[in-house]
């Protein structure tokens, strides 16, 4: 099984502010759509609650600590990142970690690979991407975007896989 961290991270780690992107990557949303089109995308109730709505073809699984947590019919809750991984792994066999900060945190030791957005600039943020460890993660892809009329910061798509330790 495949367990995908995704995220778009600056170069001090910052993913957002007020639970809020801090850039617009036009380029970068369409890589997370085609990455994550008909898997399930599991995730934290607060990057959750920033969506207008559910985002199509993927199974949402939302992880909370709230008991009684109302959400949409076609969203699993679960209280876990272990149920979350269990509520789906018999249907698919890759599952993406799409935020944020304190769930890529818990889903670091058990993600397989991480696709990671990396925004040539630092921001101020109040959530954060968790440190790579080079020991453990081996970069084996890399793709650079320069800055351009749609993107107001250059980027580079990184690819990395769990080293076999």
């Amino acid at each position: 099984m495949k367990i995908i961290l995704i995220a778009a991270a600056a170069e001090n780690n910052a993913l957002g502010k007020d639970n809020d992107l801090v850039w617009h990557l036009p380029d970068d949303f369409k890589r997370f759509k085609k990455l994550t089109s008909h898997h399930p995308i599991i995730m934290g109730r607060k990057t959750f609650e920033t969506f207008p709505k559910p985002l199509p073809n993927r199974k949402h699984i939302v992880i909370t600590r709230k008991k009684n947590y109302e959400a949409p019919d076609e969203i699993v809750v679960v209280n876990s990142l272990e149920d979350a991984i269990n509520s789906s792994k018999k249907e698919d066999e890759t599952l993406f970690i799409i935020g944020g900060g304190e769930i890529y945190k818990l889903a670091l030791d058990q993600a397989t690979h991480i696709e990671l957005t990396r925004v040539h600039e630092t921001f101020e943020a109040d959530a954060f991407f968790p440190k790579i460890d080079e020991d453990k993660w081996e970069l084996i892809n890399s793709e650079e975007h320069q800055k351009d009329e749609r993107h107001d910061y250059a980027f580079t798509y990184l690819t990395y896989a769990k080293r076999d330790l």
